[in-house]
């Protein structure tokens, strides 16, 4: 057994991408939060076209932050931490809780189990990042605000009836439904592909915690680039700097 905390498989030009910390129920920290984050980063510089984000639990996708070591969800969250242009499909079996719910709304297309439960208990936690408000953009607003403020779970077909998953199926049979879905995509042009989820990223409402993330996402992208220690090092030596936008 894997000891990693997320396994990065490739198969076909799709990248599977597994949460990886079973005896927590894959509850985000911060070294899984960094692992997903460089397995985002792996996904959109390398060739796989299309990727399957899930569980290598079927008890949870996710039951959200691990309270005991907090991560920042936003570092790791497709197109706000990591920017992502390629499709992303997730599959969903278990608990689907918190940070677990941002992850399948910023996903381009989910599968879920028969057996999968959404919940959000920031209400009843008393502490948020805000990111979670991005759901109502994409699904009906007043089924979103239920779903955060009442913190009442819904079941898998109520999320497929009100527009939050694309399609329901037995466990057993859920990869196989992912691995359908990203069959199709993989094939298409990926150019257009990545143009339209851009295109769709620019149309859809952003609250201020996603601006946030994406704005601390390229600022640190500069502060940690090599452009940067040439520009200190330039200053210092007092020459010209040479930069490599990178």
């Amino acid at each position: 057994m894997s000891t990693e905390l997320v396994i990065y498989e490739s198969k076909d030009d799709i990248a599977i991408i597994t949460l990886n910390r079973p005896e927590k129920l894959n509850a985000l920290n911060v070294d899984l939060g960094e692992a997903l984050r460089a397995a985002w980063q792996r996904f959109e510089a390398g060739s796989d076209r299309v990727a399957i984000l899930a569980s290598a639990t079927p008890r949870a996708f996710t039951v959200g932050a691990d309270l005991t070591h907090p991560p920042e969800i936003w570092r790791f969250t497709p197109s706000v931490g990591v920017e992502v242009n390629k499709p992303i499909i997730a599959a969903v079996d278990g608990y689907c809780v918190g940070g677990g719910v941002v992850l399948v709304n910023f996903a381009d297309l989910c599968v879920v189990a028969d057996t999968a439960v959404f919940s959000y208990p920031e209400a009843k936690v008393g502490v948020t990042g805000g990111l979670i408000s991005s759901l109502a953009a994409r699904m009906p607003h007043k089924i979103a605000m239920e779903f955060m403020l009442f913190v009442d779970d819904i079941p898998a077909q109520r999320a497929y009836e009100v527009g939050m998953v694309n399609k329901v199926v037995p466990a057993d049979q859920l990869m196989d439904a992912a691995m359908e879905y990203a069959m199709k995509l993989k094939d298409h042009a990926p150019m257009v592909l990545s143009t339209l989820k851009r295109f769709v990223g620019e149309l859809t409402p952003k609250g201020p915690s996603e601006l946030a993330g994406i704005a601390r996402r390229d600022t640190e992208a500069i502060l940690d680039s090599e452009d940067r220690n040439e520009g200190i090092a330039s200053f210092k030596e007092k020459r010209l700097p040479k930069f490599q936008g990178r």
